[in-house]
């Protein structure tokens, strides 16, 4: 009789479920029991909690503390290697835009001097370094080499007082000289006409005369042309487009013409007299 009891509770219950208001009813009887049987388990974990000592509590507190220091450590050089990772993706983009044969160094040291806008290259004369050689960035034309060593070059950014480099406007062709003046952030355009077709906005880019520089590499952007009337130039000035407070990579370009008489190659012959003059 009690089985078939069951098995009609249990086939009702199934198909209209109308037992279910008693089960719930019953779990609420039940549960300070089932409260009841956890407890001793619910109390060790208390004790346990609060009769730590505090030596293990500090000790844990240190271990936290030197993970944490350590996990941070750790990011900073991850951003560290992210940054290095975005610059030296964008040198590689810059190498491949360049069709002549190159190589990549990285700076060692910059000159202090503020009147002389040098750097040091980890790659000399055992390289095939020579003087006079171009140097790019990521962005655009970087300097060249002055005095390449075995192991080592310095390196003449185009910002120096002493360098000057053929330039021409990309969006007409017009031809002028890009000197430096010293200042890390500015080029002077010389001999300009005030009537020229000169805009603020346009890009300088390598004329490839001189012979040193290839043609077609960027060099600046003008940023200011200011005609005057007393005379027959306006004052013209260009901002670079490398990095030259910035970069960490630099390349060092053979320009193909050149690549056969390289020992021949010297510095002063990229440089009008002005510049010519302040290396002697």
């Amino acid at each position: 009789m009690l089985v078939v009891f069951s098995t009609a509770l249990m086939t009702l219950d199934h198909r209209q479920q109308f037992l279910g208001d008693i089960r719930s009813a019953i779990s609420v009887l039940v549960y300070p029991i089932q409260a009841l049987v956890s407890l001793p388990v619910s109390a060790s974990g208390w004790l346990g909690e609060n009769l730590s000592s505090r030596d293990n509590l500090v000790d844990e507190s240190e271990k936290l503390r030197s993970q944490n220091i350590f996990l941070k450590a750790q990011m900073q050089k991850y951003i560290s290697l992210e940054i290095e990772n975005i610059r030296l993706r964008k040198l590689l983009d810059a190498s491949e835009r360049v069709n002549d044969r190159v190589l990549a160094a990285e700076l060692l040291s910059v000159d202090l001097d503020p009147f002389s806008h040098q750097v040091v290259v980890n790659k000399g004369s055992r390289h095939e370094i020579y003087d006079g050689q171009p140097v790019l960035d990521a962005e655009g034309v970087y300097g060249q080499v002055v005095h390449s060593m075995p192991l080592t070059s310095n390196v003449m950014l185009i910002t120096d007082p002493a360098h000057a480099l053929p330039v021409q406007v990309n969006r007409n062709g017009l031809r002028t000289i890009a000197s430096g003046i010293g200042a890390m952030d500015k080029l002077e355009l010389l001999h300009i006409p005030n009537n020229a077709d000169v805009q603020v906005g346009d890009i300088l880019v390598t004329s490839g005369l001189g012979g040193v520089f290839p043609s077609g590499y960027p060099v600046a952007e003008v940023v200011e042309f200011t005609p005057v009337v007393s005379q027959p130039y306006a004052k013209v000035f260009a901002q670079p487009k490398a990095l030259l407070d910035r970069s960490r990579e630099v390349l060092l370009v053979w320009h193909q013409q050149n690549i056969d008489d390289m020992p021949e190659v010297e510095s002063v012959k990229a440089m009008p007299e002005k510049s010519t003059e302040s290396q002697e």
